[in-house]
C-alpha cells in the first residue's frame, strides 16, 4: 500500500463528499482517476468501476490506481458512457467533467437508471442550463446542488435521483432552484447573465437576427437578475 496520499482538486473534492458511504461507484470519463481513488484511499468506498471512451486517459487512471496502491480495488473498463457497465454493478454514478449535453446523451443511453433509487452525481462543465430541464423532464429529480470555486471559475455540482420534479423556471434552468443559500450564488448568477448577455449582443450585431431567440435570452437575463437581487437581499449585499 503506498503512503502517499492524493490531493484533490476542490471540485472533484466537492463530488466526492457526495459520494455516500460504502457506495459501489462508476466513474465515468474518469480521466486520471482521481475521483476513486481518493474515495478508495479515504475509506469511503471499497471498491469502484472507472470508465473512459478513450484508452490514453484510461492508462493514466490506471498508474495513478497504481500509484496510490488502490489499483486492485479497481476495474477500468473502455467503453462509451455506461455501455460497458451492468446495473446491479453500480449504485452511484459520477459523470463529471463534460458538456451538459454530453451528459444527456449518457444518460439518455443508460435508461437503467431510473429503474432503482440510485445517486448520480453530475457535474457539468457547460450547459447546466440544458441539463437541469432534461433531466426534470426525464425522471430524474435533483435533490441537492452545490457550487464550488475551482481555478477561477464556479461549477454547479448535482445530486440527482430519479423521481418526479417539476419543470425548472427560466432562473432555474441556469443557476439551478435550491442555489439560493450558497454563497457563491451571486458570482454564479451573475456570470450566466454575462453569458446570456454576450449571446444577445451576437445576436443583435448578426444581419439575420432570429427574434425569437434573442427575445428569449432577455426574458431570461431578467429572470436571473431579479434572483440575484433576491439573493442579495437575503444576504445583505
Amino acid at each position: 500500500m503506498s503512503g502517499e496520499i492524493l490531493q484533490l482538486q476542490p471540485r472533484l473534492h466537492c463530488i466526492a463528499a457526495c459520494v455516500p458511504q460504502g457506495a459501489r461507484l462508476a466513474d465515468i470519463g474518469t480521466d486520471h482517476g482521481y475521483l476513486p481513488v481518493w474515495l478508495l484511499q479515504n475509506g469511503k468506498i471499497d471498491f469502484a468501476i472507472a470508465s473512459d471512451i478513450n484508452a490514453a486517459p484510461l492508462e493514466h487512471a490506471r498508474r495513478t490506481a497504481q500509484r496510490y496502491g488502490v489499483a486492485a480495488r479497481m476495474d477500468f473498463r473502455l467503453c462509451a458512457g455506461l455501455d460497458g457497465i451492468a446495473p446491479e454493478e453500480a449504485d452511484t454514478v459520477a459523470i463529471a467533467g463534460m458538456g451538459g449535453e454530453t451528459i444527456v446523451a449518457i444518460l439518455q443511453a443508460a435508461p437503467w437508471l431510473r429503474q432503482s433509487d440510485r445517486t448520480l452525481l453530475l457535474q457539468p462543465m457547460t450547459k447546466a442550463e440544458l441539463l437541469r430541464p432534461w433531466l426534470a423532464e426525464n425522471g430524474y429529480c435533483i435533490r441537492q446542488e452545490h457550487l464550488v470555486r475551482d481555478k477561477g471559475n464556479i461549477y454547479a455540482v448535482m445530486v440527482v435521483h430519479p423521481g418526479n420534479s417539476a419543470a425548472p423556471t427560466a432562473a432555474e434552468a441556469w443557476c439551478g432552484a435550491g442555489l439560493l443559500h450558497d454563497p457563491l450564488y451571486g458570482d454564479y448568477a451573475r456570470s450566466r447573465v454575462r453569458k446570456l448577455e454576450s449571446a444577445a449582443a451576437g445576436l443583435r450585431s448578426a444581419r439575420s437576427a432570429d427574434s425569437a431567440l434573442l427575445a428569449s435570452l432577455e426574458s431570461d437575463a431578467c429572470a436571473l437578475r431579479k434572483k440575484i437581487k433576491e439573493w442579495e437581499d437575503a444576504n445583505g449585499t
